[in-house]
């Protein structure tokens, strides 16, 4: 016999903790299913902890429009709830003429996707604000800016234990089959019967998902993260143009001030946080292009993580997929997909979207 929840979220990620604030505070009985001992122990801790502006998604896609809106609330709930943030702003600049059409797409993007202007740099703008760089030309994100990504996670948690939910630890999903009234989650030795499950298990989400007939593949797209020892000789975060995959080998700063740079892009088979130092010179040539100065000795291994991906290597990025009732046809079933970045700053956003498909 199953035990009965109204509303069972499956990982207690940034964007499984967002969901399940949301039913939590619409008053369902929620209850969070975290495979780990900690919340956030995978792609939400494995990251540049960025709010990201919603430059460079397509017109109309779910990235852009949970990005925009996700990025106004994420600042809202820091101010209200205490969250360490900086809204520093972001330069993105183009090392070389054939890149200057890039920066005036992102411009045109950035205005289409409700984000506003991103002025223009010159060379002699950077090189007044930012000397170490070396660059043709830029253009300035004043949205952008970085987050604690770990307080912002237990604010979440904070309210849905403050609305009478809970979090299991150590409890990973095994099965999903439906239901006669919801959908059975199989957690080892028991099974739970809810009316409304969320899977957002992150990298583990696709093969979830086709536990009911969901028939997205999964790929894996690890990142390199180095910490530059010393001081930082960049204030404002900076980016290079975006790369296939990513944005590129970016350099930003965590609330500390301490500079570090990555990701780079290793697609893999697998879900291998293992730091692989053998990408370390194409890390630094990438750097190189836009901090010619660099002394690589002060480069210092940090972290990776994994994006996880709904296309393979050499395809077109694929947006969010937030998969519902109207898509699959399981009553109180919603799977999100590929929530890669931006995914922590669209996070409140995606919460609401969620909400919106379970009310129909």
């Amino acid at each position: 016999m199953a035990e009965r929840c109204e509303a069972v979220v499956i990982g207690a990620g940034v964007i499984g903790l967002a969901v399940g604030r949301e039913l939590a505070r619409a008053g369902r009985e929620v209850l969070v299913l975290e495979r780990h001992e900690l919340i956030g122990s995978e792609i939400s801790s494995r990251n540049s902890e960025v709010i990201h502006a919603g430059i460079y998604y397509p017109t109309g896609s779910v990235k852009a429009q949970t990005c925009v809106r996700g990025k106004a609330l994420l600042y809202k709930h820091c101010e209200t709830y205490n969250v360490p943030y900086q809204r520093l702003g972001k330069i993105i600049v183009a090392t070389a003429p054939r890149q200057l059409e890039t920066l005036q797409a992102y411009q045109r993007q950035a205005l289409v996707n409700g984000v506003g202007e991103l002025p223009w740099m010159t060379r002699a703008d950077i090189e007044a604000l930012e000397p170490e760089v070396e660059a043709v030309a830029g253009v300035y994100s004043e949205s952008t800016g970085i987050i604690d990504s770990h307080a912002f996670m237990l604010s979440l948690l904070g309210d849905i234990e403050a609305a009478g939910g809970a979090i299991a630890y150590l409890t990973e999903v095994t099965g999903l089959t439906q239901a006669a009234a919801g959908v059975r989650v199989r957690c080892g030795d028991f099974d739970l019967d809810a009316d409304i499950v969320i899977n957002a298990a992150g990298l583990a989400a696709p093969a979830l998902a086709a536990r009911l007939g969901g028939n997205h593949a999964g790929y894996y797209a690890k990142g390199h993260y180095y910490t530059l020892s010393g001081g930082s000789p960049f204030r404002p975060p900076l980016s290079p143009v975006a790369a296939p995959g990513g944005l590129g080998v970016h350099v930003t700063l965590d609330m500390a001030g301490q500079a570090r740079f990555g990701p780079d892009v290793v697609w893999q088979d697998d879900e291998d946080y293992g730091f692989d130092g053998g990408h370390f010179e194409a890390f630094v040539d990438a750097i190189r292009r836009y901090y010619p100065d660099l002394d690589e000795s002060r480069l210092n291994p940090g972290y990776t993580g994994i994006r996880p991906k709904l296309a393979p290597r050499g395809e077109p990025a694929s947006d969010f997929v937030i998969e519902g009732p109207a898509d699959h046809g399981i009553p109180g079933f919603v799977s999100l997909l590929g929530i890669e970045s931006p995914g922590l700053t669209a996070s409140l956003a995606i919460a609401e979207r969620v909400a919106e498909v379970l009310a129909v």
